[in-house]
């Protein structure tokens, strides 16, 4: 009988009578599929050892991106400065005039030691102007004459005098259509003395307005009874005053009168 070693076989012939619970025999009897296992295992690790660079190459490559973000953060252009605008330049100065400008020493009375400059003579001014400081003239410079305005004047309203004048330092002083009499015979025709009112003085101050009308009629001191406002009421009724005049022109005027008050018998 041939045996074969690759086959469990030869197992039993050496184990025959022996103990075969013992573990040596179980590890032997397995021993082709633990060997079997083993190879395909290593032939896995050895596969995949051979083709881990090719597996590499596929993936992609992180810091290729981090090298182009690098090159996007680089490549972006900040906007050009602003050039700041210079402030208080002075500006160039004026061009020389056509004719020489000599400058003019203003005359001043002092002491001969105390001279510093003197004025220039006849001779010098001849064909010069006189200016601010001596300037050589340039005769071939344009002769130009900065324009000196719009040539349209602004019209300025004048405030309204809304001034309250005494009639001390007026000039023309209001009064009333024919004269003061008259308006004191128009308050005698018009006033009603109440009842019972004693006689005495009613003192009224009033302001006539630019256009003649009795404004701000006020009593000043009165008898009582009513009479100081029987005195308002007849005021109110008074036609249009000639108004005072200041500078040419009607101003409102402080006016102040007694009315005499007769008692009724």
């Amino acid at each position: 009988m041939k045996l074969d070693i690759f086959t469990n076989q030869w197992l039993d012939i050496v184990f025959e009578g022996r103990n075969k619970a013992y573990g040596a025999y179980e590890l032997r009897k397995s021993n082709n599929k633990t060997t079997t296992k083993a190879m395909i295992f290593g032939a896995i690790v050895f596969a995949v050892a051979i083709s881990m660079p090719l597996i590499l190459g596929l993936l992609p490559d992180s810091s290729e991106d981090d090298a182009a973000l690098d090159t996007k953060i680089v490549s972006i252009k900040l906007p050009p400065k602003k050039e700041e605008v210079k402030k208080n330049i002075p500006p160039p100065p004026p061009p020389p005039p056509k004719v020489d400008q000599v400058k003019f020493v203003k005359p001043v009375v002092a002491k001969a030691e105390e001279v510093t400059e003197e004025p220039p003579k006849m001779v010098e001014l001849k064909d010069k102007k006189l200016g601010a400081e001596t300037i050589k003239g340039d005769p071939d410079a344009v002769l130009t004459v900065e324009p000196v305005g719009t040539g349209k004047a602004e019209v300025v309203e004048e405030a309204p005098d809304n001034q309250i004048y005494n009639t001390a330092g007026i000039e023309v002083k209001p009064d009333f259509p024919g004269g003061i009499n008259k308006f004191y015979k128009f308050v005698g025709d018009n006033y009603t003395t109440p009842e019972d009112a004693p006689s005495g003085k009613v003192y009224i101050t009033f302001v006539v307005e630019k256009d003649g009308s009795l404004t701000d009629v006020k009593v000043v001191r009165d008898v009582g009874y009513g009479t100081g406002k029987e005195a308002i009421r007849v005021l109110k009724k008074s036609p249009k005053w000639s108004p005072g005049i200041q500078n040419g022109k009607p101003v409102r005027v402080l006016y102040s009168i007694p009315i005499v008050i007769q008692a009724q018998e």
